[in-house]
Parts: structure tokens; C-alpha cells; sequence
């Protein structure tokens, strides 16, 4: 078995349990074989290798991820990632401190853009309730 290939078989169930496996199985049924290579490649990376690192706990990667696409202005990937750091056992109080201190580097922009991706994830999860 090749390397990637250990790294897929370890990475797609740690995928599917911090990102549901609703999300995985839809993005892996819809990939043609040109998306195919992203999807290999992001189970086996991202999932197998650095998620896979037994060093940090699943609720520390779910917030340096969070801090990450904030400074990056991933709004899409911080939705997913939301509900990711959720399962993973971050609180909302959590979310936002973690939110702030992003913003205090990142700048108001950037934050603000994750603290509405956040806020609307949260909402839509139950985890906070929704305006009214």
C-alpha cells in the first residue's frame, strides 16, 4: 500500500467525524475524477498527516484551524469549520475568544467576516439562539 494511500485509510474516518459524514460522502460522490485528486489529496494530507498527528487534541487543531481561515479570509471554510470545532467539543464561548484574539491580529475586517460565518453556523447548529 502506498503512502498516500495509508494516509487516505487514516485521514477520511477523522474527516468524517470532525466534519460529519453527511458533508464527506456528499463531496466524495460528487467529485469527477478531476476532483478526485483534491479529494485524495486533502483526506491524505490535511486529515491522514496533520490531523492524524496524535500530538494535539482534535479541539486544539479545531481552533487553530478557526484562527487560520480567519487570517486567511476563508469565510466558507470557517462555516465548515464551525460546525467541525463543535464536534470536536469547542464552545461557543470558546469559538469567540478564539475569534477575537484573530481579530486583534488579523484586523476588524477579517474578524468580522469570521464572527458572521461563525454566528450564522452557530445559529443554524442550535448552539446559539437565532434573532428574532
Amino acid at each position: 500500500m502506498s503512502e498516500d494511500s495509508a494516509l487516505f485509510d487514516k485521514g477520511l474516518p477523522i474527516r468524517r467525524a470532525v466534519l460529519g459524514p453527511e458533508y464527506v460522502d456528499a463531496s466524495m460522490q460528487k467529485a469527477d475524477d478531476f476532483m478526485m485528486a483534491f479529494q485524495r489529496a486533502t483526506t491524505s494530507w490535511a486529515w491522514g498527516w496533520a490531523w492524524g498527528d496524535p500530538t494535539l487534541e482534535r479541539k486544539t487543531r479545531s481552533m487553530l484551524n478557526l484562527a487560520m481561515l480567519t487570517a486567511l479570509g476563508k469565510t466558507p471554510e470557517i462555516k465548515l469549520h464551525v460546525k467541525g470545532a463543535l464536534n470536536n467539543g469547542v464552545t461557543v464561548e470558546e469559538i469567540k475568544a478564539v475569534l477575537l484574539h484573530a481579530t486583534a491580529y488579523c484586523g476588524i475586517p477579517a474578524g468580522l467576516d469570521a464572527f458572521k460565518a461563525a454566528h450564522e453556523v452557530l445559529v443554524a447548529e442550535g448552539a446559539l439562539p437565532g434573532k428574532k
